[in-house]
């Protein structure tokens, strides 16, 4: 199927292109040339990793089979895009978007190789033309009755365009194949000076090189060099100047060749665009963003280097805040025309000289600016395209709103590589969003070594739970009405090779966001259950030994919540009353009936559930009749006024109401963050349950449980 499916492409596309052939091969012989050049790109198509650069021979053995016809080259690649997919798909999955542009760069890669091996094509049959009109030449200044015939056929006949000048400039002569290049009769290049023929765009070296042939100091050149034509047009040529010498060795003539290379110039200008500019809104794209920032960080880049802050750049990083939900409940057709609308606005705030915007892909845009004013002109220009976003954009009868974050870095070129620009103006456009968004921040060192660090702690995170450098510290629970330990609140740490010892304030978070924190969650539970097991099974009283464990909001949401936890208990042999989960008062407010099923859950199994840092949240109290608690754990910031005599009396006040109440709801209170004796007492007196803080004891290893220190945290 796959050599049928081969065959029918090579037949549609030797229908499409044998009418182009330039030599007498029929159809059928064709096709079957083809055949294998089919091959070639169903392969490049399908490799793994994608390679496009097999379809440069294509267009190489294309033009080899005498397709070299101006008509050819569209003719092969309209074959190629519209039937290179449909008939030779990928044998594996691949997004349509990817294995079209896969298409696209096969396309790329014929051309060039197509193009390359049409001049080469050309360069040899101008050389050719070149070696018949010199040996005609000569042969007419040795025997003018017998070679000017054959001169002038060969002058004449050719398909290069070949002019005569003396070595003063004049043109003498020229053929008809000039002639139809530069679209005018012969008699007005005739008689003309060669350097009347200049243009904006010759380069700098080509009146040097032709200065130096008349002279006699060179033989030869060669240059691209564009003239105008009589429509004022332009026309592109492949130029080769030969200077011919008299029988005494002096300078006499210049015989030019040229070849109009107009529309290999066109051929390349646009595949260089469409290789640079982004497709859906026309903006430059990475590859032509980074040139231009390569350029920009190079010591003493700029086409002024002298002029005061010529090296210096600016660059605004910009990411559209929300767009996600468009595309999301509007759809993605909806999202790439406001990309567009977008990318109109932006286009339009960059207006000078210096300025760029560019798509990096996305809903991610960036602007660079290269110049004296560059640091202003980067503040500035974010606050001209938040300005320019501000007004809604009108799509399908709605409005809508854009707002954007934008970090903005500017520096001196030669210090920083443009990796590192970017990573800075991505960590500040981040810092713009985390502070609520539509609006700027400039780049900051320490800022970025913060983010920097936290990646590293992020990506290391992973591996550090398989290599066992996590361990657990045990702060003990104390029963404040005896001083006797009633339990203890298992702490993770992080035992990093390079920065030490990391408490959960520097991991937790980063956990959170990557979703590691559930498995790091279950190794905590299980490493706390088995040391519980291992204390003494019964605590003062006849209660059992108690050991708290943290829950993160995601581990509130993790839907094995339930089965894990039963799970370790019956693995550690621990009873459930033995354990108990603290939750955060801001993880459960507003927490519909769905979301506390869990705990209830677990608390109906005898697991008790504590919850965290009370009164921070703000919640209404009489809330805490239908959540399954049984512990309140009072935040350190009510009692810190009664670390000292006299205590300070609204705290006390609070404190007891929030006792009273507690109590009134058949819960226990446990106070945190306890550092002194006289702060021990008060919370005594006002019926507190059990306390920890450093007066206690600091968070150790589990063996120091019961050495308590009973010192003010101030003299330890």
């Amino acid at each position: 199927m796959r050599d049928d499916r081969l065959r029918r492409f090579a037949a549609i596309w030797s229908r499409a292109v044998h009418p182009s052939l330039t030599a007498s091969v029929s159809r059928a012989e064709f096709e079957r040339h083809l055949v294998p050049l089919a091959a070639v790109l169903r392969d490049a198509l399908h490799a793994r990793p994608f390679d496009p650069r097999p379809a440069h021979d294509v267009g190489a053995a294309l033009v080899a089979a005498h397709c070299t016809d101006a008509e050819a080259l569209p003719r092969i690649l309209g074959v190629i895009d519209a039937y290179l997919v449909l008939y030779l798909p990928p044998g594996h999955p691949m997004p349509a978007e990817e294995s079209r542009a896969r298409c696209s760069r096969i396309q790329h890669a014929v051309a060039a190789g197509f193009s390359q091996a049409l001049a080469e094509h050309a360069r040899a049959e101008e050389a050719a033309a070149a070696k018949a009109a010199r040996a005609a030449l000569t042969d007419a200044e040795r025997a003018l009755h017998t070679s000017e015939a054959r001169f002038r056929a060969v002058f004449e006949d050719t398909s290069v365009g070949v002019g005569i000048a003396d070595v003063d400039g004049r043109i003498i002569d020229v053929n008809g194949a000039l002639q139809g290049m530069f679209g005018s009769p012969g008699r007005k290049v005739t008689g003309r000076n060669v350097g009347e023929l200049v243009h904006p765009d010759d380069a700098p070296e080509f009146w040097s090189l032709y200065r130096e042939l008349v002279r006699g100091d060179r033989d030869h050149y060669r240059v691209e060099k564009p003239y105008y034509r009589s429509d004022g047009s332009v026309v592109w040529t492949d130029m080769s100047v030969t200077l011919l010498r008299d029988a005494a060795g002096e300078p006499r003539y210049q015989l030019a060749l040229m070849e109009d290379i107009t529309e290999r110039r066109q051929l390349h200008a646009r595949l260089r665009y469409e290789a640079t500019h982004d497709p859906l809104t026309g903006l430059p794209n990475r590859t032509l963003f980074f040139e231009r920032l390569d350029q920009a960080l190079e010591t003493g880049a700029g086409p002024e280097p002298a002029e005061e802050g010529a090296g210096r750049f600016g660059l605004c990083y910009l990411d559209l805040d929300g767009f996600k939900a468009v595309n999301d409940s509007l759809g993605h057709a909806v999202g790439d025309r406001l990309l567009v609308a977008v990318a109109e606005r932006l286009r339009a705030c960059a207006t000078g000289p210096r300025e760029l915007v560019a798509r990096l892909g996305g809903d991610e845009f960036v602007a660079l600016i290269t110049g004296p004013a560059a640091p202003g002109e980067a503040t500035a220009l974010a606050r001209r395209m938040l300005a320019a976003l501000a007004e809604p954009v009108h799509l399908d009868g709605r409005d809508l709103s854009v707002r954007a974050s934008i970090g903005i870095v500017d520096g001196t070129a030669g210090q920083l590589g443009a990796a590192e620009v970017l990573r800075s103006a991505d960590i500040t456009m981040y810092r713009a969003k985390a502070a609520g968004g539509n609006r700027y921040e400039l780049a900051d060192a320490d800022s970025d070594a913060r983010a920097i660090a936290r990646h590293g702690l992020t990506n290391r995170l992973p591996a550090a739970l398989d290599n066992g450098e996590f361990f657990i510290e045990y702060q003990p629970l104390v029963r404040l009405e005896d001083g006797t330990v009633r339990g203890a609140e298992a702490l993770v740490r992080w035992l990093h090779p390079v920065h030490g010892v990391l408490g959960p304030d520097r991991f937790i978070p980063l956990a959170e966001s990557t979703g590691l924190i559930v498995p790091l969650g279950r190794w905590v539970l299980e490493e706390a259950a088995r040391q519980a097991r291992s204390w003494h099974t019964e605590g003062p009283g006849g209660t059992p030994f108690r050991v708290n464990v943290n829950l993160s909001p995601s581990q509130l949401r993790y839907p094995g919540l339930v089965a894990d936890t039963v799970a370790v208990l019956d693995d550690a042999g621990l009873d459930p009353s033995a354990l108990c989960l603290e939750v955060t008062e801001n993880a459960l407010i507003g927490a519909d009936e769905a979301e506390l099923r869990p705990l209830r859950q677990l608390a109906d199994l005898g697991v008790d559930i504590a919850l965290d840092d009370f009164g921070t949240g703000y919640s209404n109290l009489s809330y805490l009749r239908r959540l399954p608690v049984s512990t309140l754990k009072l935040d350190r910031s009510f009692t810190r006024g009664m670390q000292c005599a006299p205590a300070d009396p609204v705290d006390v006040k609070i404190v007891e109401g929030i006792v009273s109440l507690a109590h009134t709801l058949d819960l226990s209170v446990t106070v945190e963050g306890v550092e002194t004796g006289t702060q021990a007492d008060h919370l005594r007196l006002l019926g507190c349950d059990t306390a920890q803080g450093w007066y206690y004891a600091r968070p150790g290893p589990p063996d120091r449980l019961h050495t308590l220190s009973l010192a003010d945290a101030a003299s330890v």
